[in-house]
């Protein structure tokens, strides 16, 4: 049976720095990142939707590269950096991405916010000067079904501008 046995049922240590802080775990082989986030750190802004890598939903930054964390074992993540939505904010305070989306009413019902933000910031930073077309073509891989998506691309485009 696929998924048995003494690898499927052990545990891995696991090292990595998640929101700047360092967590250490023992995870099984087959928990994926997301998994990880949400039940054992608690961390809930990462959603799962499709569970296939099509929604971004799911969407963290690992190791400076926007991912989906339903696509990648926790295992595969040991020694990685990676970034959730809620380490963009200091506490109370929102992060310019974050204010940028509320200030644009970019926010419907909130189920790809945490993703939509957290490649507005890769975009922010991988394209000194992004244009419309440009943020529209790195969003690609985060589905939204409550906008037309002109806010969202809106409040990128106000992101970067203020991060120049």
């Amino acid at each position: 049976m696929y998924g048995a046995g003494p690898i499927a049922d052990s545990l891995y240590p696991i090292s990595l720095i998640v929101n700047g802080k360092m967590v250490q775990s023992d995870v099984p082989a087959k928990l994926r990142l997301l998994d990880f986030l949400r039940n054992d750190l608690n961390l809930t802004g990462a959603k799962e939707v499709c569970g296939e890598g099509e929604c971004g939903a799911c969407t963290v930054i690992m190791d400076g590269k926007t991912v989906n964390s339903c696509l990648i074992l926790a295992v595969e993540a040991n020694g990685s950096s990676l970034t959730t939505i809620e380490g963009l904010s200091n506490g109370e305070m929102l992060n310019k991405m974050q204010k940028a989306f509320v200030d644009h009413h970019s926010v419907q019902c909130g189920y790809c916010i945490p993703g939509m933000v957290l490649s507005g910031e890769q975009i922010i930073k991988d394209h000194a000067h992004p244009d419309r077309n440009t943020i529209r073509e790195d969003l690609s891989g985060n589905i939204c079904r409550c906008t037309g998506y002109q806010k969202i691309v809106d409040a990128i485009e106000f992101a970067a501008e203020k991060h120049r």
